[in-house]
């Protein structure tokens, strides 16, 4: 493992990012091909992937339908295992964003423009035309609302959480890159540097470009239809092409105000004003109805949801439903896996696996449901209570369902407003997380922890700006739906070996740790031994300065590296002792390369600390006080060694060198071992 790989802030460094050309230029000729295929051959290109599609659906239907319930079944069981206290990082390593922060990021990227699309067309459709008679409408109504939930639930979110889960753990804990072939490794070992790792990151781009320009299409006829009602702005394919050039133009400014600025800001002001929007319809709307309806909803999704998971309607199939609905979903929600999922890994590094699992399927479903079920209840009670004409326009015309249904409600001008702005934030945060993903997944960077460059976000966005509006002229958007959604089952086998290498990766984390807590000396922390207790008391009690630790690194860790160092390179070891002086970045480490098993990384890196209430009255002439604490390849040990003697040093450093050589051995001799997992080197 480098020492790079513990570094907090990547920033810092000036090592030039490159281009990882043949994702980049195996990507960008695709995405040209399809779009050129589609413009000027759209009637084809429409017939060709509609069979394709139709195809997939009646033959691997039924897959869908068991692997999607597989992955989610998967992270919970990971999340609830001893694996879920395992860290997305070094275990020094914490949460980079607040948990409200987080949850409005998850939200605005994995749901975006279709939360305000869907959110009256599907529970409408449900109802009016269900794929099985429902009888009385109070039955179909709770039917409508309960699959609606289906769709939009923990179902689609296990295939973000599994990604994302495979991605964060791989690069931010092992320093693989931060791409789909990384969540291979355990897998395919050496050879994700090669051919199969660039068909997967192609593959991953090409619908990451084709997803974020479907929904940007079809979105923007939707704001076209908004705008057009509330300021009479007119309609049609020049205005749509104003829309998205402005749209993306400032998604290109998000994006190069990086993660912490731009996306952060856009994703909390959206959450917040879809929050305000939704309680404001259940408060001026028929709030008992709707609180009692949302109860009801909650029950029925829960207590139906195995059932519904395994559903196929095989003795009497509404395959055209099917496909329009249940099973055009689940191959969207796997086709969109790894743009959210990288995004979702980006933006989580430092939470527990179980943080992460828990974070990614409640937080995101709590908002889904009531919003859903509000939203929704809403519409049908209009209809049920005789507006038919609008429950019908719903259907025939879906860009307008949402502006409709405002008109039935107090201060229609303002949320209409309010949806407009929403419809335009959510482009902007799907553009700029997308530019931000598909620079990250074309480019070598320096470390799994910085970002491409700002001049390739830009690109980036421009590409998806281009294409929507090529095929926004040529009417060959439905082509590209299709598309995305006929890409969902190759990703769908991908998912299965994430499945797989994650399970393999886990299994020697949970060995490494437990052959860690099996070699700990009892009743003594490392390196206290032949300490006297009033040595020990001092050293613990003792609150040093930046030029102590210093001091104590140049006279007692350096040289005790170096006695390491001799004596392991007279056993024909390869060892080598790094070390770097610059404030930002100050280690000095010891590392000693194992050939094909993974290598023995100790560093020692001076930490800087608030000074505590109860320190001495010369301690707290400065605010702050250091640490020494060692660092190995899986992150902080959490103690401190300032006050050490040499001699302790070495033992502290031959002490973890034996519990890493007791690790390689049990994981030697455990069955199907890999001991080249995460030998770093192979990037």
């Amino acid at each position: 493992m480098s020492q790079n790989n513990n570094k907090q802030d990547a920033d810092n460094s000036q090592e030039k990012v490159r281009v990882n050309k043949i994702p980049f230029y195996g990507s960008v000729i695709g995405i040209i091909t399809f779009a050129l295929w589609a413009m000027f051959f759209t009637e084809s290109a429409s017939s060709l992937i509609g069979k394709a599609l139709t195809w997939i659906s009646s033959t691997f239907g039924w897959f869908y339908f068991l692997a999607i319930f597989v992955y989610l079944l998967f992270v919970i069981v990971i999340a609830l295992s001893p694996w879920g206290k395992i860290r997305l990082g070094q275990e020094h390593t914490r949460p980079e964003f607040n948990i409200v922060t987080w949850a409005a990021m998850l939200f605005a990227a994995g749901i975006g423009i279709d939360l305000i699309f869907f959110c009256i067309v599907e529970p409408i459709t449900q109802f009016m035309t269900p794929p099985v008679d429902m009888g009385a409408d109070g039955d179909a109504a709770r039917n409508a609302i309960k699959i609606t939930l289906f769709h939009w639930g923990l179902s689609g979110w296990g295939v973000y959480t599994l990604v994302g889960m495979s991605l964060a753990f791989f690069s931010y804990r092992h320093g693989l890159p931060l791409a789909i072939r990384s969540a291979l490794y355990p897998v395919f070992g050496k050879k994700i540097y090669g051919p199969i790792g660039h068909t997967v990151d192609i593959a991953a781009v090409l619908g990451t470009v084709f997803g974020i320009a479907t929904s940007l299409g079809i979105g923007l006829i939707q704001l076209n239809y908004g705008l057009n009602h509330v300021f009479g702005v007119p309609e049609g394919i020049v205005t749509q092409v104003v829309l998205a050039v402005v749209v993306i133009v400032f998604a290109a400014i998000s994006a190069v105000t990086g993660v912490e600025k731009g996306i952060r800001r856009l994703s909390e002001f959206n959450m917040l004003m879809a929050l305000l929007l939704m309680l404001f319809v259940l408060f001026v709307g028929e709030t008992r109805f709707l609180l009692n309806a949302l109860i009801l909803n909650i029950g029925d999704y829960f207590s139906d949801f195995v059932s519904m998971s395994f559903n196929t309607y095989a003795f009497d199939q509404p395959t055209d439903w099917l496909n329009a609905w249940t099973l055009f979903f689940w191959a969207w929600w796997i086709a969109w896996g790894p743009f959210v999922g990288l995004f979702l890994a980006r933006i989580s590094r430092g939470r527990t696996i179980a943080e992460f699992v828990a974070g990614t399927l409640i937080l995101p479903l709590s908002f889904m449901i009531v919003w859903m079920s509000v939203m929704g209840n809403s519409a049908i009670d209009m209809v049920m209570n005789g507006a038919q004409e609008f429950g019908q326009q719903a259907m025939d015309n879906p860009g307008s369902a949402i502006y409709i249904f405002l008109e039935s409600i107090p201060w229609a001008g303002l949320t209409t407003i309010v949806v407009s702005i929403l419809a335009f934030v959510f482009f902007i945060t799907s553009g700029d997380s997308g530019s931000l993903v598909l620079s990250n997944l074309t480019s070598v960077l320096k470390d799994p922890y910085s970002d491409a460059p700002a001049w390739m976000r830009i690109m980036w966005a421009s590409i998806i700006g281009l294409l929507t509006i090529a095929l926004l002229l040529a009417d060959g958007l439905t082509a590209l739906q299709s598309a995305v959604v006929v890409t969902g089952l190759p990703f769908a086998i991908v998912l299965c070996l994430m499945m797989l290498g994650l399970f393999k990766a886990l299994r020697v984390e949970g060995l490494k740790q437990k052959t860690s807590d099996a070699n700990l000396p009892s009743g003594t922390r490392v390196g206290e031994t032949g300490q006297n207790w009033t040595q020990r008391l001092h050293r613990f009690v003792s609150f040093p300065d930046h030029e102590q630790c210093r001091k104590f690194l140049d006279d007692v860790a350096m040289p005790a590296m170096k006695e390491v160092e001799s004596a392991l390179k007279e056993r024909d070891l390869d060892v080598s002792i790094s070390e770097n002086r610059d404030a930002d970045d100050e280690f000095m480490s010891l590392q000693v390369d194992l050939h094909e098993a993974q290598d023995f990384y100790y560093e020692l890196r001076p930490s800087k600390y608030s000074m505590p209430s109860f320190a001495t009255r010369s301690a707290k002439s400065g605010s702050t006080y250091y640490r020494v604490e060692p660092l190995l390849a899986e992150g902080g040990q959490g103690y401190d060694l300032m006050g050490y003697t040499k001699a302790q040093v070495i033992e502290d450093i031959l002490t973890q060198f034996e519990r890493h050589m007791h690790f390689l051995h049990a994981q030697r001799i455990q069955p199907g071992a890999d001991t080249n997992l995460f030998k770093p080197g192979n990037k």
